[in-house]
């Protein structure tokens, strides 16, 4: 239905990350602050929107230029001139009305009529009314006749009336308009350019141009102005590209070097190299031709990517220059052993991709932030398997030799593996481990138990802390204080960040801008100061955010300070609590309750709930009675004391050229309860005090009321300082089971740990589902349901390095941890993938599945090694760190990998091929057809027959 007239018109938020502001300025100047905005949109604004990608640029914090009629209604009431009559002046004769068009001598002009109001001096020459300059017609009471009788000194009256103007009843002067907000910035008043941009639009290019332009701008402004940037979107990302960059050059040269290492062939590494190129930029333009751009999330991706592109082609070249150490003719050696690998290969890369598919239909900001993330990865390791296939056999071809003896290279080639130093380590550790098949398994789940038991000393997290330097105070003194007040105790804490080295600059609002803070929902309390901090990039944070909560704990007399650390949404730490009950006395008590169990738990600062208090309030209460007397309801009554208090809007000016409001007030608002009862209001039979129709009280009353899902809402927020976020939310959550609440009243975890909560269990879905996916591509690779069962037993015992790496570098347990345990699914299945695949072509050409793993587990040894070597070394600079500006989701990410990996490659190499020969050897004792039982030493000669063909 339709809301009451009286009702504001409801504000409907939307949030889009193009939203946000690229970057911000303050701009200060020795003029008055209506001539400065006058200057900024005049000089500044046009050249900031002719920068390509910018969609608006803002100023904030404008006092706008009004025309201020303030009546006298003594006046008014006076010379009998309604409201009405002076409102429909003031509209009536400032308007322009086409009125046709006359044609003379050929030429057609438009007829304009109308008037326009273009100084002060128009608006208070307007007649709005008349004057009898006529006596009273007094009137005389006959007691013989009771009649009365004019005199005829009124009738016979011919004196013309005096026309009354707008400046005899009213003042009419030009202000600046109510302010909403104070804002200065680095201790000086300022005004606010915020930038946002399109859609297309290059953070980074737009920021250089901004500036780029500053000095241009401040010169061309005058008058001594400074522009400032307050906030900046580019430095973080351009830093952190960088970073990017730089550790995966780092990632790829360590890959490289293992190839180097294990093959000891420069060509063979040089072929094996081109992949990781060719691979990211095929990836490069498929991320093109889809629409994404390069940002901190695809170049994130291409970056964890780097160390698993390289694996296919490891996996081919590897077992192409094993067949050319045979002797074998290239044309014969490289499509067979392409052959060899090629349904192995591309099984263990799909099975790395499908992990990323559940992320896709994942939702909330983990299936934001990691969707493109996701894609990249996907894109990146898809090409690396084409690559792998079609461009490494054709280079190999180009640039790999052939042994020059043919004759017996073969023969020759197999007893110089079996002494390398990596077989004779793992061939007989293979051995013994399938030959003692119960002690490995125990050996196996005991460790499996023991890294389980490691969970509960993990912390966990939402995200981990990034490398921001920006943060934020905020200052709450007694609701219904003056922005003035607010100002003056603002300037304790300006003066505490003055004196602070490490801050470049700062920025203090009080209420509300009406830019982007009303977009994010910003109260705009006056009794609320906000505070926007940049520190130096170098400096220690951790030491400065320690120094500055102590000088803010020193402060006295300066209402409630609640400090928040760097924040970029992603790494927050804050914590909410949602109180609801069915009225507000409940509400008040179940919320303190509950604000004091929150301040007794360890590793939480900053406890404040949002339950306003009350704030002193003039009631009117309006008699209805007596107010219809004089023809007026409750409803006209608040609109004439609007009128009086706020003014309306009747007209617009044209001064100078620039547009202005004129706005019309109801004389000089009262300031006490008495002088409120005197007011004057126009009324239909008159005008009458406003102590005629209502009765004025000071009393208090609530100044906010939220409600969430229908229910009224308070929130209790923290902050915690310990980096394990999911404990402290776990100590919070015991201390609110042990409160006895009043009946009715609801608590629940809002902030970031109901975020964490969603995304862990967004995560764990997408776990299972990945593992399903995975499962399904390995029974289609192998045509069975059994082996690929081997495999997926294997995947739980990677998550015994992670876990045991992860307490090691004191990694918290969060998204950027789970994506990586999500993404060893793939990985962990990848190499043994290709190992099962040998083995099961070793079977069918006659071999036992003792053997079968023997010389399967000794064949893919090195490419296993390599494979996995390259990536964990590929991974290291982002699991160390070496680039202090790396993403926020790298280090934890890499870390995760690295440990999982290293476990996994083991389980490759030894519980993998237990399996298979617990399983598989089972059905050759029963069915000796499946395969030749004879001992290994009578098979040497046979086999080498059978590895002939292979």
């Amino acid at each position: 239905g339709n809301l009451p007239s009286s009702v504001s018109t409801p504000q409907v938020r939307t949030f889009n990350v193009n939203s946000l502001p690229v970057i911000q300025v303050a701009v200060t100047a020795n003029e008055d602050q209506a001539t400065l905005a006058a200057d900024l949109q005049k000089e500044v604004v046009p050249v900031l929107s002719s920068i390509n990608g910018v969609a608006q640029v803002n100023v904030t914090g404008v006092r706008d230029q009004v025309v201020t009629i303030t009546l006298d209604l003594a006046k008014m009431q006076a010379d009998k001139i309604s409201l009405t009559t002076l409102q429909g002046a003031l509209q009536a004769n400032n308007v322009t009305l086409p009125a046709g068009q006359v044609t003379n001598n050929g030429q057609t002009f438009t007829i304009s009529v109308g008037n326009t109001f273009n100084s002060l001096s128009d608006l208070q020459n307007l007649v709005v009314g008349e004057r009898s300059n006529c006596p009273q017609a007094s009137t005389s009471t006959s007691t013989s006749t009771s009649r009365s009788t004019a005199t005829p000194v009124a009738a016979a009256c011919k004196v013309a009336p005096t026309p009354v103007k707008l400046g005899d009843v009213a003042t009419v002067a030009q202000t600046l308009a109510p302010s909403t907000s104070l804002t200065r910035t680095n201790g000086q008043p300022s005004l606010g350019v915020s930038i946002t941009q399109t859609n297309s639009g290059n953070t980074v290019s737009i920021s250089q141009a901004v500036n780029q332009d500053i000095s241009a701008m401040q010169n061309q402004l005058g008058h001594g102005a400074k522009i400032t940037v307050v906030s900046d979107q580019a430095p973080t990302i351009s830093s952190a590209v960088s970073g990017l960059v730089d550790e995966g050059l780092i990632g790829a040269g360590f890959a490289i070097l293992v190839i180097l290492l294990f093959l000891f062939s420069i060509r063979s590494t040089l072929v094996t190299a081109i992949s990781i190129p060719l691979s990211i930029i095929i990836a490069l333009i498929a991320l093109w031709a889809g629409g994404l751009s390069l940002n901190l999330f695809t170049l994130g991706g291409l970056t964890i990517a780097i160390g698993r592109v390289v694996d296919d082609s490891i996996v081919v070249l590897e077992n192409i220059y094993r067949h050319l150490s045979y002797g074998e003719e290239k044309r014969v050696a490289i499509p067979a052993a392409v052959r060899e690998v090629a349904g192995a290969v591309t099984a263990s890369t799909l099975t790395t991709v499908v992990v990323f598919l559940p992320i896709a239909f994942t939702g909330g900001l983990v299936g934001q932030v990691f969707g493109p993330f996701s894609i990249t990865v996907t894109v990146a390791l898809l090409a690396s398997l084409f690559v792998a296939l079609t461009i490494i056999p054709v280079l190999a071809s180009w640039f790999l030799k052939a042994p020059k003896i043919k004759v017996g290279a073969r023969q020759a080639q197999d007893p110089r593996e079996k002494r390398t130093m990596l077989e004779r380590g793992y061939v007989p550790l293979v051995r013994w481990v399938t030959g003692h098949k119960a002690i490995s398994l125990i050996v196996a789940f005991v460790l499996f138990a023991g890294s389980l038991s490691l969970i509960p000393r993990l912390g966990t997290n939402f995200f981990n802390s990034s490398q921001q330097n920006t943060y934020s105070i905020s200052q709450t003194l007694p609701v219904g204080t003056s922005m003035d007040v607010t100002s003056k105790d603002a300037q304790q804490v300006e003066n505490v960040l003055r004196s602070m080295p490490q801050i470049q600059h700062y920025q203090v609002t009080i209420g509300s801008s009406g830019g982007f803070g009303s977009l994010r929902g910003a109260s705009g309390n006056s009794n609320v100061a906000t505070f926007s901090i940049a520190t130096d990039p170098n400096a220690d944070q951790i030491a400065f955010q320690d120094e500055l909560q102590n000088h803010l704990n020193a402060l006295t007399g300066a209402g409630t300070l609640q400090f928040s650390g760097s924040s970029s949404g992603f790494n927050s730490s804050s914590i909410a609590v949602n109180v609801q009950a069915q009225d507000q006395a409940t509400l008040a008590q179940a919320t303190q309750q509950v604000t004091n169990a929150v301040s007794t738990v360890s590793n939480v600062s900053n406890v404040s709930n949002n339950l306003v208090g009350a704030s002193p309030l003039i009631n009117v209460q309006v008699d209805p009675a007596k107010a219809a007397l004089h023809g007026l309801t409750a409803t006209q009554v608040g609109q004439l004391l609007r009128e009086v208090y706020t003014g309306t809007t009747v007209t617009i000016a044209n001064f100078n050229g620039q547009q202005e409001n004129v706005n019309l007030q109801l004389g000089t608002p009262a300031t006490t309860v008495t002088d409120m009862e005197n007011i004057l209001l126009p009324a239909p039979t008159g005008y009458v005090k406003l102590s005629d129709v209502a009765t004025v009280t000071q009393t208090l009353g609530p100044t906010q009321i939220t409600h969430i899902g229908g229910q009224r809402t308070a929130t209790v927020s923290a902050t915690a300082t310990s980096n394990n976020v999911g404990g402290v939310t776990k100590a919070i959550q015991t201390q609110l089971n042990a409160l006895h609440l009043p009946s009715g009243v609801t608590v629940t975890m809002g902030g970031v740990s109901q975020m964490q909560s969603q995304a862990f269990g967004s995560l764990g879905l997408a776990l299972l589902v990945a593992i399903l996916l995975v499962y399904l591509v390995m029974v289609a690779a192998f045509r069975s349901i059994l082996q690929p069962l081997i495999l997926l037993v294997s995947i739980p015992f990677a998550a015994t390095g992670s876990l045991l790496l992860m307490l090691i570098t004191r990694t918290q347990l969060g998204v950027p941890s789970l994506i990586g345990l999500l993404m060893l699914v793939g990985i962990v299945v990848t190499n043994a993938i290709v190992l099962l695949d040998l083995i099961r072509q070793y079977r069918e050409r006659g071999m036992d599945a003792y053997t079968a793993v023997i010389e399967g587990g000794r064949r893919r040894l090195r490419p296993i090694l390599m494979t996995a070597v390259a990536t964990i070394l590929a991974l290291m600079p982002m699991a160390l760190g070496l680039s202090k500006d790396s993403v926020f989701i790298a280090a934890p990410l890499a870390i995760t990998v690295i440990g999982g990996l290293a476990s996994s490659t083991v389980l490759t190499l030894l519980l993998v091929p237990t399996l298979y020969v617990l399983v598989e050897g089972g059905r050759d004792r029963k069915n000796p057809a499946n395969g030749n039982t004879k001992p290994v030493e009578d098979q040497e000669a046979s086999k080498e027959e059978v590895v002939q063909g292979a």
